[in-house]
Formats: C-alpha cells, structure tokens, sequence
C-alpha cells in the first residue's frame, strides 16, 4: 500500500526558503505546501508560531525547525540512517541543531541573493481538487 509523500510546509514568499524546498524535492519524494496554501486541517497541525520555520509533516507526527530539515536531509542524502539516532546521544545535539537552523533563518535575505527562487515549485493541485 503507497503512502503519502510527506507535506513539506515552507514560506513561499522567500526566495531563499523556495529555493531549499525545491532542493529537497530534487532530491526526495515530498509534497511541497507553501504557508500561502495551507489547508485549515494542516494550519491545526502546526504550532502558532509556524511562520518561524519549516515543517515536515509525515503522518500524524509534526517536526518543525531544525528538527524538520534533519528528517528532510535523512529523506534525501545518502548517509546512514543512524548518524541522527547517535547525535541524539549527545546532550547538546538539539540545541546546537536548533542554533544552527536559526543561524541559517536568520539571514535568508542574505542567503537569498545567493540562492533563490521565486514562484511555485512542484505544486501537486490534485490536493486541492482543483482540475
């Protein structure tokens, strides 16, 4: 039985944020969900803050932040499945994680004129039961 592909919930109103989302669907299987197209059923599933970063959602589980980009880089590069789970060991591994995303969120603008894209990637309208 095929399951879904997990929805990965970026801000599409960043070129820099499009740009990574369009990175991971290269290179995984997702189904891209700007903010612009959240459905109400998937707005409830995310924390009230979740303008503030990305998030994966892969059944009923929710990662959000540095959390959702490790389980998007485990979904599209070929590393040991375990290298998270031993990271995990270390005390300070979900805060250096966390730093790290924020470090990087942080300066999107920047990183956006570098790297950026603009306007729908991938979309699947079937979601939407548009034609």
């Amino acid at each position: 039985m095929a399951t879904e592909p997990p929805r990965l919930v970026y801000d599409d109103d960043c070129g820099f944020c499009t740009w990574c989302a369009d990175w991971a669907l290269r290179n995984g299987e997702f189904e891209p969900v700007g903010f612009s197209e959240l459905t109400d059923d998937e707005r409830e599933c995310l924390p009230d803050d979740f303008e503030e970063c990305v998030h994966l959602l892969v059944d009923e589980q929710v990662y959000s932040c540095g959390k959702a980009t490790e389980e998007v880089l485990a979904r599209t590069i070929d590393i040991p499945t375990d290298v998270f789970e031993f990271l995990g060991e270390f005390s300070d591994y979900e805060r250096i994680r966390e730093d790290a995303y924020r470090f990087v969120a942080d300066r999107r603008d920047t990183l956006g004129s570098v790297v950026s894209t603009n306007g729908p990637i991938g979309r699947d309208d079937s979601r939407s039961g548009d034609p």
